[in-house]
Formats: C-alpha cells, sequence, structure tokens
C-alpha cells in the first residue's frame, strides 16, 4: 500500500460529474488548492463558486481529468456510457462514487481503447472531512493510472492510498467503513446499557472515546450525539445506501457479513422512524433514550 503527501498537482482542467454534497465538496476543496475545476450534474444543482458545463459532452471535451461523484450504480453506468461516446484521448476517469466495482471494471477495456485511463477512488469521511483535507482516498487502478489520480488527488487530502488493481479500493472502502458501520451497531447494543443503569450518555462516551475501545469518528461527533451540534456530516439514509453496496461487493467474493447486515436492517428502521436526513450520531442518542 502506497500513500502520497498532499502535493501540488499538475494544473490539469478537472472536471467533477456530480455535484451533490460531496461532489460539491471535491470541488469546493479542489478550487481552494489553486486548481481548475469546472463542474457538471444531472439535476442542474450549482454550487457557490464553481462553474457548471451546459452539457456532458461539453465538460468532457473541456477536462483532462474526470472526476464522477454520483449516487448509484444506475447514475455511474449512465454517465460511463455517456463519456465512452466522446473523444476520452489522453483522459483519466477517476470514479469516487460508492458503487460496486464491476460497473467500472466491465467498462475498463472500452475506457482504455478509447485512449483513457481510469480508477476507482472511493472516499472515506463526508464532506466536512473533503473540505478539510482529512478524508482518505483509496485508489484501485493500474501503477500507471493510479500515479496521475493521486498527483490530482492530492489536493482534496494527503491520505490517499493505492491499494491495488481496479475495483480494490472499493474494497477497500468497504472494509473500513464496514468497521464503522459495524460500531455503530455495537453503540446500539450498549448505550441502552448505559442508561438503565444510570450512566450519563457523555460519561460513558468520554471515556470510551478516551481509551482503547474508541475511535476518532465518535470522538468528533459527541457534541452531535449530545445535541450540541445540529450540522450533518453525512446522512443516515446515505449510510443505509453504502451498506448495500457493502453487502454486494463481500457476496461478489463469496462472502456475508451478519454483523454489517445487522448494521443495515438497524438503520433502515431509522429511516423508517424519519431519521434518514439525520446524521448517524442520531443513532447513538437514539439508542441510548430507548434504554
Amino acid at each position: 500500500m502506497k500513500s502520497r503527501p498532499n502535493q501540488e498537482a499538475d494544473m490539469t482542467q478537472i472536471g467533477i460529474i456530480g455535484l451533490g454534497r460531496m461532489g460539491g465538496a471535491i470541488a469546493q476543496r479542489m478550487q481552494a488548492q489553486g486548481q481548475s475545476v469546472q463542474g457538471w450534474t444531472r439535476s442542474g444543482r450549482a454550487v457557490e463558486s464553481i462553474a457548471t458545463t451546459a452539457d456532458l459532452a461539453s465538460l468532457v471535451g473541456a477536462c483532462d481529468t474526470l472526476i464522477l461523484s454520483l449516487l448509484d450504480d444506475a447514475a455511474v453506468a449512465s454517465v460511463l456510457d455517456a463519456c465512452l461516446q466522446q473523444d476520452l484521448t489522453g483522459k483519466i476517469i477517476i470514479d469516487t462514487s460508492t458503487v460496486v466495482p464491476t460497473i467500472l471494471k466491465d467498462r475498463i477495456t472500452q475506457i482504455e481503447s478509447k485512449g483513457a485511463l481510469a480508477v476507482d477512488a472511493p472516499i472515506s469521511g463526508g464532506p466536512e472531512l473533503v473540505l478539510a483535507g482529512e478524508c482518505g482516498v483509496f485508489i484501485g487502478g493500474s501503477e500507471t493510472a493510479a500515479a496521475r489520480a493521486q498527483s490530482t488527488l492530492g489536493a482534496i487530502s494527503g491520505r490517499v492510498f493505492h491499494v491495488g488493481p481496479l475495483g480494490t479500493g472499493l474494497v477497500m472502502k468497504t472494509i473500513n467503513n464496514s468497521m464503522l458501520q459495524c460500531y455503530f451497531s455495537g453503540l446500539h447494543d450498549m448505550m441502552p446499557l448505559a442508561k438503565r443503569a444510570g450512566l450519563p450518555l457523555e460519561t460513558a462516551l468520554r471515556i470510551l472515546c478516551g481509551g482503547p475501545a474508541g475511535i476518532p469518528m465518535i470522538t468528533d461527533r459527541i457534541p452531535k450525539i449530545l445535541g450540541d451540534d445540529q450540522t450533518v456530516g453525512f446522512e443516515i439514509q446515505a449510510a443505509h445506501k453504502d451498506n448495500s453496496v457493502f453487502q454486494r461487493v463481500a457476496q461478489a467474493y463469496g462472502l456475508n457479513s451478519p454483523v454489517l447486515a445487522l448494521a443495515g436492517e438497524r438503520q433502515k428502521q431509522a429511516l423508517a422512524d424519519g431519521l434518514g436526513a439525520e446524521d448517524p450520531a442520531a443513532l447513538v442518542s437514539a439508542a441510548y433514550d430507548r434504554g
């Protein structure tokens, strides 16, 4: 596994395809780091200070680097197929979307035959970590493609890793983020115990996070869990979508994760309870309240 520190990327024209919360954050971070950025989104959504093009073909024609940040498998497949109708000579496609890796792998021969490179490069961390330059990026692809992608993605993080061949970036994100989801599921079981024993939520969390059983993601969310910070870093409904992808990735390799499946069921219940647009911190506080 190779990590490259944050460094100035070559000044190429970067096109961001998808300007949702993650895509918008990528565009803003890159522009803040001095990169030349423009965007396009199917919904027509605009992001402050980011120039947009009227159609995808115009963006592809104008940019050397195409970064995809799209919602689901269908969106990525549709955009990749549309890109394959354009001249891709000398370009690189960097797919940061959380989708099954077969979407890109099934098209890599066509992409390379058009004179382009491609990598999967999913991001671990929500928009706030992207904007702060503190997210993790896992690249799957050839050495040549990965080196070029790293030179661009260094603008959004100093934690950019080439983990292996095409598709392994998403596998690494599956492993990394599934562990986080399973941790939340553990808190779902343990916080009611704290409540029933009369242990204050803040006391339990600060002791937990101050020791070897703590993780930074929960430490950073303590103000959100306690209700002192109402901002949303990453929505529960987005985590639930990712959970489905992670389970399908494991199944593609002949594996199942009962713990991950349980986390998905609990996220589904949270959606039914109207918490879909909340930060995952709400899962912890809700579990404590139910105790």
